[in-house]
């Protein structure tokens, strides 16, 4: 069932893993889909490739979302191909793992840069250049509630996303906009999985109801869910996309 024909839907960080994951999902439901990366162009292109040949619609747009002149060009270019964009979802993002003591400068930049500035450069631009009745759906973690070493300054970014998510749903309601955040847990993806030991991973995945860490497709599924119409009533909020881990 083509729940999503005719949407046309913005995907920040989309060349690979969730992202990646999202895009074919929304596709094969019927949407548009506009897949943004900063320096992946090949898994990109290969992303939109993949979406074509199963007869759906999409391109490839590079953006660094931390940057406010080039989020405005993508809007730019996405508007011009297809003439609006509906649906916003925030999945671009990167994670260092440092004790707080031994995190940089540059560390915590660059995570604030991405992670932070990234949402607030793209919900800026979808306050006036989002369709009317659309929907954002920023990524959160579930990591925020469980209080983990190393994972400091990576959880500080995120309950900004939070709430710039509550506040931003206030702001562009009076549109139809509803505005959401979602918070996966530990997801079988190269951002979380690289440099992780099994039993590190054996260890997080004990922590869900299903004694797993998630795949790529668990968020995709509500993602999907969330930027339809049957979703318009659910704004504000933060959704925990996890197994049950917290």
């Amino acid at each position: 069932m083509k729940t999503l024909k005719e949407k046309v839907i913005l995907i920040t960080g989309a060349s690979r893993g969730i992202g990646a994951s999202i895009a074919h999902k929304l596709a094969s439901a019927g949407a548009k889909v506009i897949v943004n990366y900063a320096g992946g162009r090949a898994a990109a292109e290969q992303t939109v490739n993949d979406i074509i040949q199963q007869g759906g619609d999409a391109i490839a747009i590079q953006a660094d979302v931390s940057n406010a002149a080039a989020v405005k060009a993508m809007f730019d270019t996405a508007i011009d191909h297809y003439g609006r964009i509906d649906v916003l979802v925030n999945n671009a993002g990167i994670m260092i793992n440092k004790l707080l003591k031994d995190t940089t400068d540059e560390d915590f930049a660059l995570q604030f840069d991405i992670n932070v500035k990234g949402t607030f450069n793209t919900m800026r631009e979808a306050a006036t250049r989002l369709s009317d009745n659309g929907s954002i759906i920023n990524f959160s973690t579930s990591v925020n509630r469980i209080m983990l070493p190393t994972y400091s300054t990576y959880v500080a970014t995120k309950a900004a996303v939070e709430q710039l998510t509550r506040v931003f749903s206030k702001e562009v309601g009076g549109r139809g906009i509803n505005v959401n955040s979602i918070s996966p847990g530990p997801t079988n993806t190269e951002l979380f999985t690289k440099g992780k030991p099994q039993e590190v991973i054996d260890r997080l995945a004990s922590l869900s109801a299903f004694n797993r860490i998630g795949e790529p497709e668990d968020i995709a599924q509500v993602v999907t869910f969330l930027a339809g119409d049957e979703a318009k009533w659910i704004t504000a909020q933060n959704i925990g996309v996890n197994g049950g881990m917290a």
